[in-house]
């Protein structure tokens, strides 16, 4: 396998805050360097839900995964497993929860905090946190700069054909604050800040890149229901590929077959939403 590709996803942030706090981003799809679309999360619109029709491309409904609190290996084909049956390499940087996902259940904070296993059939090179002890007034996110710095040297090290990055510092800051505050306009500025200088560099490596959020977060700080503000979130796209009229709105389980598409590598029977680059 020849492409790469990486998946960025910061979790929670609604569409309006994207288009509003992200300069960076809005300013390179003003330059014409990325494109930007509308991206619809699944229902339910809670984190775990969302984690796994992005990469099984099925509903919460067909996956069977209801929330946070029903976190298993799921059986359903993945973006991980489909790029290492085309012969590439995958890596993430992530919750714990991916790992339970798609490499096994429960997490072992030992054995599975950090691993590198070239024969995996899904995950080859994890690294995961488990913000254990989160709550309103102690978040347990690591920097994002960590994360972003951690992501490439799995790029470097490893030439990773497919990479995803998962943080939930604007997710939980959300929870705290809500997205309309000065506290959100200051942390959505920061991570516009620490990811611009990777997405450049991320490029030289040769991939394209994908930026967006597993779901938004409506004005009291929560999601998991229907409604705009809850599911709706930005997609950013870094590449070369063909894609829909700037108001199309992608639906979440268009996002595996797109990836996979993208790779060169199989798209499962089980995926039926086409992709939405060409």
């Amino acid at each position: 396998m020849e492409n790469k590709l990486l998946l960025i996803i910061l979790d929670g942030v609604p569409y309006r805050n994207w288009r509003r706090l992200f300069g960076n981003l809005e300013g390179w799809v003003d330059a014409g360097t990325a494109r930007v679309w509308m991206h619809r999360a699944v229902l339910p619109s809670i984190s775990a839900s969302c984690y796994a029709s992005i990469h099984t491309g099925v509903t919460p409904a067909q996956h069977g995964c209801t929330g946070n609190g029903n976190v298993f290996r799921l059986s359903h084909p993945d973006v991980f497993s489909q790029t290492r049956i085309a012969g590439g390499t995958t890596g993430a940087v992530a919750h714990s929860f991916w790992s339970e996902f798609f490499n096994r259940a429960p997490f072992d904070v030992v054995r599975d905090i950090e691993y590198d296993e070239p024969d995996s059939d899904t995950i080859n090179h994890g690294r995961f946190h488990t913000m254990t002890g989160y709550g309103r007034d102690n978040q347990m996110t690591p920097s994002d700069l960590d994360l972003f710095g951690t992501l490439t040297n799995l790029c470097a090290r490893f030439d990773l054909n497919y990479g995803m990055l998962h943080t939930c510092t604007l997710d939980s800051m959300g929870h705290r604050f809500f997205h309309e505050s000065q506290e959100m306009d200051q942390a959505c500025f920061v991570m516009d800040e620490m990811l611009a200088p990777f997405i450049p560099r991320w490029r030289a490596m040769g991939y394209e890149v994908i930026v967006t959020a597993d779901h938004g977060q409506d004005a009291r700080g929560h999601h998991g229901g229907r409604g705009d503000l809850q599911q709706d979130a930005a997609l950013y796209y870094f590449g070369d590929a063909d894609g829909p009229d700037a108001d199309m709105i992608i639906d979440q389980v268009q996002l595996a077959p797109t990836i996979l598409s993208r790779l060169g590598a199989p798209i499962p029977d089980t995926m039926k939403a086409k992709p939405f680059l060409t």
